[in-house]
């Protein structure tokens, strides 16, 4: 039986955090489906395209590892793509009580899938894609926080976005 994972988030950018989370799942699972979401509560820098398209470059040495944008609800498309497990990055005890609270009602929503948590490795337990966004408006250096990918779309996102004020 192949087991398929799927890995969602926003990843407004993606960050060398999520690329930890995303490499540790493939060699866990035989197939990782990074799913990128349209978050409701969030006003994302990046459309769904770029992030999907980011991400693409980001996982390209990953072969097991497939990244797909989708709108509704998780347990909805993690069953649509057959997945098994939902596997959920944790930085700190704030993002287990949020991500617990999904989990729980995830498993109401689908009880065949199950959620997996992965703790964070310590090199990236405060970094968040809101911090690296923050740090590059405020002209810091982003560069150990993204693949320099990323770090040139955000540094073209920041020069757009004063432009247009």
């Amino acid at each position: 039986m192949v087991s398929i994972a799927v890995c969602p988030g926003s990843f407004d950018p993606v960050t060398y955090g999520h690329i930890d989370i995303i490499k540790r799942a493939a060699k866990v699972f035989d197939k990782v489906i990074v799913a990128v979401l349209v978050n409701m509560e969030k006003k994302p820098w990046f459309t769904i395209e770029e992030r999907t398209d980011l991400l693409k470059k980001v996982t390209a040495d990953i072969p097991n590892v497939e990244i797909v944008g989708f709108q509704g609800l998780l347990v909805d498309f993690a069953a649509a793509v057959n997945a098994d497990v939902i596997v959920k990055g944790l930085r700190a005890v704030s993002d287990f009580e949020y991500e617990f609270q999904m989990a729980l009602t995830n498993s109401k929503l689908n009880n065949s899938i199950e959620t997996v948590f992965l703790t964070t490795s310590a090199e990236n337990m405060y970094l968040s894609s809101s911090i690296v966004k923050q740090v590059g408006l405020l002209g810091g250096d982003i560069s150990p926080f993204v693949p320099e990918c990323v770090r040139d779309e955000i540094l073209l996102k920041i020069k757009q976005r004063s432009r247009s004020k």
